[in-house]
C-alpha cells in the first residue's frame, strides 16, 4: 500500500511538472508566433534548390519546402509574409521586402549578404579558372565583406528594428560548402578549404553585426556538419548543369533538417 501511494504521489509530481513545462513551451511558442512571421533575405531563405516552388513568387522562387514556409506550417502565427527572394542583396531587401514589417511583428528570419559579396561570381570563377584565379577573386570577396558589408547590414538591421521594434530578428548564416580531406570530383582541395574560410568569415561578420543589434544570430555550420559537398550525404547541391541557379543552395533536405532546426531552437 505504501508502494502503491508513493507511486501515485511521484506520478502526480511529474505529471505536474510535465504540464508545467509543456505549458512554458507553449507559451512561449504562442507568443513568438502571436505577433506574426516575417521571412526576409535572398535565395537561402526563399528555398532555391529545394524545388516545389510557388508559380506566384515568380523569379523569387520561394519554395513550399524552404525553412520560412515550413516553421509557418509548423507554428500557425497570426500571420506570415514570406519576401525572401532569390538574388537578394542588402539594396533589394530595403527596397522591396520590409513592408510587411510592424509594431506588432512577433519573428523576423533573414539570411543576406552573400550576394553582396559576389557568391555567384566566386563560385563561377573558382569552377572554371584555376586555383590561382579562384584565390584571388575569394581575396576580393573578403576584402568587401570587410570593409563595405557591416555598413550594409547595420543599415539593413537598423531598418527592421525600427519598423518591427518588438521582434525576435534570428539572423541566420551559411553553412560551410565542402567536407575536405576526402575524395571527391570537382574543385580542388585549395580551393574547396579558400570557399570554407571566406563563409566562415562571413559568418563571422554578420554574426558581429547582428549582435550589435540585439539579434539572434543562428549557425547552421553546425547541422550542416556531414552533409557538406563531398561527404557522400550532402545537403547541398554542387554544379548542376541542367539548372545552374540551383548550384550550391541547400537541398530540400537541407532546408528542413538543416535550416529549419536553427530558427526553430532560436525563434
Amino acid at each position: 500500500m505504501r508502494r502503491s501511494r508513493l507511486t501515485a504521489y511521484l506520478t502526480s509530481i511529474l505529471l505536474a511538472v510535465g504540464l508545467a513545462l509543456t505549458g512554458a513551451a507553449t507559451a512561449q511558442a504562442s507568443s513568438t508566433a502571436a505577433g506574426g512571421y516575417v521571412a526576409l533575405g535572398d535565395s537561402y531563405s526563399s528555398g532555391v534548390g529545394a524545388g516545389s516552388y510557388i508559380s506566384s513568387s515568380g523569379s523569387c522562387d520561394r519554395s513550399t519546402k524552404a525553412y520560412p514556409y515550413l516553421w509557418n506550417a509548423y507554428n500557425s502565427p497570426s500571420s506570415f509574409a514570406f519576401n525572401a527572394c532569390s538574388g537578394a542583396t542588402t539594396d533589394d531587401v530595403l527596397a522591396t521586402q520590409l513592408g510587411s514589417l510592424n509594431s506588432t511583428t512577433g519573428l523576423v528570419s533573414i539570411t543576406v549578404g552573400g550576394n553582396d559579396a559576389g557568391f555567384a561570381d566566386v563560385m563561377t570563377t573558382c569552377v572554371l579558372s584555376d586555383d590561382s584565379g579562384c584565390l584571388s577573386r575569394i581575396n576580393t570577396a573578403r576584402s568587401y565583406v570587410a570593409s563595405t558589408l557591416p555598413g550594409k547590414l547595420n543599415t539593413v538591421y537598423s531598418a527592421i528594428r525600427s519598423k518591427a521594434p518588438s521582434a525576435r530578428v534570428v539572423v541566420i548564416g551559411y553553412p560551410r560548402f565542402y567536407k575536405l580531406g576526402t575524395s571527391c570530383v570537382g574543385l580542388s582541395e585549395t580551393k574547396r578549404s579558400a570557399i570554407n574560410d571566406a563563409s566562415d568569415y562571413m559568418n563571422s561578420v554578420i554574426a558581429q553585426r547582428a549582435a550589435a543589434y540585439g539579434f539572434v544570430f543562428g549557425d547552421v555550420r553546425t547541422t550542416f556538419t556531414g552533409h557538406e559537398i563531398c561527404s557522400g550525404n550532402s545537403w547541398l547541391h554542387s554544379v548542376n548543369w541542367l539548372n545552374i541557379g540551383e548550384s550550391y543552395h541547400p537541398t530540400a533536405g537541407g532546408q528542413s533538417l538543416g535550416y529549419l532546426p536553427v530558427l526553430s531552437n532560436n525563434a
